[in-house]
């Protein structure tokens, strides 16, 4: 018998995470490139993240230099748009100078983050040119992931739902919109931590 699918997270149904959506009503705009092999990744968190975002999108796709939707987008924010990467020019988030005159921060009106694995994500960036226009931003050190169930080597590396809700907290200064969200994803931790199969002593 086939399996039976949810229309909204499109997951299994013994799996739906539907239950954990949890909305936050963002006021700087979500823009994720999705790396074609995390689509059906079950371990990926965008799927959380874009349903419980209120303005947020999901580009899928390797080159976005002539991708439409892409363009479009960097047309609607022209200068006021961000990347989320660890350039060398990339400007460190700081709560005490977010505001300032010299700062990447005071005018953006959407971030952009890239959704694979490091070395996916290094690919996107290094094909798509037009990301390397726009200002790249860090976020702090000593940000702890609580994501256990994709294991990483990178030091400091955070699921891209970790990444997104701390960097907006940071930018729009409101850690607690994004606290519920962060509390759904360690429900999805958890949940998933429950599909793996205990190997016996």
């Amino acid at each position: 018998m086939p399996r039976s699918y949810c229309s909204l997270c499109h997951r299994p149904q013994v799996s739906c995470i539907c239950h954990l959506f949890s909305l936050a009503n963002n006021d700087i705009h979500v823009v994720i490139l999705q790396h074609p092999s995390e689509v059906k990744q079950s371990k990926g968190t965008v799927t959380l993240l874009s349903q419980s975002l209120k303005s947020c999108q999901v580009i899928i796709g390797e080159d976005f230099n002539i991708d439409a939707e892409f363009q479009e987008l960097m047309l609607q924010f022209n200068n006021e748009v961000a990347l989320l990467y660890p350039s060398e020019k990339a400007q460190v988030i700081n709560e005490d100078k977010n505001a300032g005159e010299d700062s990447i921060f005071k005018n953006i009106r959407c971030i952009i983050l890239l959704d694979g694995t490091w070395k996916k994500a290094f690919r996107l960036y290094m094909v798509n040119e037009i990301l390397h226009t726009i200002p790249h931003f860090l976020l702090p050190d000593g940000i702890i992931s609580k994501y256990q169930i994709r294991a990483t080597k990178k030091e400091g590396a955070l699921s891209t739902l970790e990444a997104c809700c701390h960097a907006l907290s940071l930018i729009e200064k409101s850690p607690e919109k994004y606290s519920t969200l962060l509390a759904s994803f360690d429900e999805f931790n958890e949940m998933q931590k429950s599909f793996i199969p205990h190997q016996s002593d």
